[in-house]
């Protein structure tokens, strides 16, 4: 534990370029000091006006990640609690548009006595206050991790960035540390890096009053000890200090990067804080089985925003974790929804050992997710649904299986003969659209003798949800003659949560979105097994390959000689 009653702060900031892995580096640090026995909080101050990313395009911000207590963050959160192995609630996701909008209610009241609003004192004290939260309610953390978001220089990020210099002057030098991720490019026209990038956004720094204590350099591959003492002169940044970060084949590989360069032990030196080192033995074998899998599968993923793959991070990362139990590789592949509806099925998923259809908004692409899942339910290749395909799961079964003619979704079409997916009761009347939707986390009661429920081991269990629509209750009894079973529900039977088929290999729909609890430490359950049931595939169609290769040889292979008669 930490010597001192007072928590520690690492502010994290990144220059150059955006999408450097702030990210990923808060999170590493995390688990390395977490590792040596301290409790850490981690926070993501975002510059943006939004009040939360729930209404933004995943184009634009990529994925939205949903807490237990049914905050809509971003998606590094994801990766806080990954690395961490912890859930985390709305304290840990601030923005802009949630200072403004407290400041802006507060002037309202008349809180402020007729001051002036301004962004120093008012946004700043705002901000503050949300950072030292994290130190003042449950456990005191021994340390708390402030990712800023967007990159310095940025206006927009100028308020947090006075935020955190104002914070080093009242919480101290001593339980304080400026951590900033840069870039190194590699020029290769000159074949050299060249630290002017590096050298530029920490003097943008320093011209507002932040000395970074720790570089973390950003490259494609490592650089000499010669390079980090020329960005240790430049930068006023000890050598020891100028850790690089060049690029991993797996994100998990990076927290054993860092330990190896004693990241976590100049940050223990700093704060002056005797703890021993890190246990990291479980980690490496979970990187180690990530790098050198026995086998490899391909998982389809069949969405409208395959182009943007941070759109689907916590899916990614999902069958990342499920891969290690399984020691194999999975190799995704990304086909658009819409390619599916112009070109059809056959040509995309003939050799695929799974397909997923993952959550989503709109109507485009729909018809293509239902022509895929039609194909790999009647070529018994493995499915997973997950929100939006679960519901399109129900639509092609309806269709189909029970000959409900037009069977469609009432997010699409509202005037429907058979609407088998419907508008949830408590969202009739919604108008607006943020933070509106079924969130967090809920209770599902498992059937028992179920894919699902062999797969958790209990009957009761608890997932993240985000979505308006379910499987209308009307058409219950007619899908379940036609063995399509509710292998999941809310405890007061409401709403239908799993569906399963039970005659095919591995058939799941979930109106929850399991990926967002997954672990490296502790896969989730349902995709560990998805993943499993991909490698049983992909087994069988090897034996059948095999077969039929012996079977074509038998039949060309030569006789012998004709022997006279």
């Amino acid at each position: 534990m930490a010597d001192s009653n007072r928590t520690k702060y690492i502010f994290v900031t990144g220059g150059v370029v955006s999408a450097l892995g702030k990210g990923i580096a808060s999170a590493s640090i995390g688990l390395l000091l977490q590792r040596r026995g301290l409790t850490v909080q981690n926070i993501k101050l975002d510059p943006y006006l939004n009040v939360d990313p729930g209404t933004m395009n995943p184009f634009q911000h990529g994925e939205v990640f949903v807490l237990d207590d049914g905050s809509e963050t971003d998606l590094d959160l994801g990766h806080y609690e990954r690395f961490l192995g912890k859930s985390l609630d709305k304290r840990n996701n601030v923005t802009t548009g949630q200072i403004y909008n407290t400041i802006i209610t507060r002037e309202r009241r008349g809180d402020y006595l007729g001051a002036t609003v301004q962004v120093i004192p008012h946004v700043t004290e705002e901000i503050k206050s949300r950072v030292r939260a994290l130190a003042k309610n449950g456990k005191r953390p021994d340390v708390v991790i402030a990712e800023i978001g967007g990159t310095v220089g940025d206006i927009e990020s100028l308020p947090f960035l006075e935020s955190i210099r104002q914070l080093r002057l009242e919480e101290g030098l001593e339980n304080t540390m400026f951590v900033h991720l840069t870039l190194v490019p590699y020029i290769s026209t000159a074949g050299e890096f060249k630290t002017k990038p590096t050298q530029h956004s920490v003097k943008e720094l320093r011209e507002i009053g932040i000395q970074p204590d720790m570089l973390l350099c950003r490259c494609s591959k490592p650089i000499s000890d010669s390079l980090r003492q020329k960005i240790s002169l430049f930068c006023s940044v000890p050598t020891r200090n100028v850790a690089v970060a060049p690029d991993a084949s797996t994100i998990y590989e990076i927290p054993l990067q860092l330990h190896s360069q004693q990241v976590d032990q100049i940050v223990c030196d700093h704060f002056r804080l005797d703890v021993g080192d890190p246990d990291l033995d479980q980690w490496e074998g979970i990187v180690e089985k990530i790098k050198n899998p026995r086998r490899r599968v391909k998982i389809a993923i069949c969405g409208k925003y395959v182009n943007l793959k941070d759109a689907y991070k916590s899916i990614i990362e999902s069958f990342t974790h499920a891969a290690v139990p399984a020691e194999a590789a999975v190799d995704l592949i990304w086909v658009s929804s819409e390619e599916i509806k112009h070109s059809g099925p056959e040509r995309f998923l003939h050799d695929v050992d799974g397909l997923l259809i993952p959550g989503g908004f709109g109507e485009r692409g729909v018809e293509g997710k239902i022509e895929s899942i039609k194909y790999v339910r009647e070529h018994n290749i493995p499915f997973f649904g997950i929100c939006l395909g679960m519901q399109c799961a129900v639509i092609e079964y309806a269709r189909n299986v029970c000959n409900i003619e037009n069977a469609h979704s009432y997010e699409f079409y509202r005037d429907l003969k058979h609407p088998v997916i419907h508008l949830m009761a408590d969202q009739e009347g919604v108008t607006e659209l943020g933070g509106t939707m079924r969130l967090g986390a809920y209770p599902c009661v498992l059937t028992e003798g179920t894919r699902t429920h062999e797969a958790y081991g209990e009957i009761e269990v608890s997932e993240r949800h985000r979505h308006r629509y379910e499987l209308n209750n009307a058409y219950r009894d007619v899908l379940t003659r036609h063995k399509l079973i509710m292998a999941g529900v809310s405890p007061d039977d409401r709403l239908v949560e799993i569906v399963e088929i039970a005659d095919h290999p591995w058939f799941v729909g979930v109106q929850f979105h399991p990926e967002l609890k997954s672990r490296p430490t502790d896969p989730h359950p349902l995709f560990r097994d998805f993943v499993q049931a991909a490698v049983e595939h992909s087994r069988r169609r090897r034996e059948a390959a095999e077969r039929e290769k012996t079977v074509d040889s038998e039949l060309t292979e030569p006789t012998g000689k004709l022997q006279r008669s």
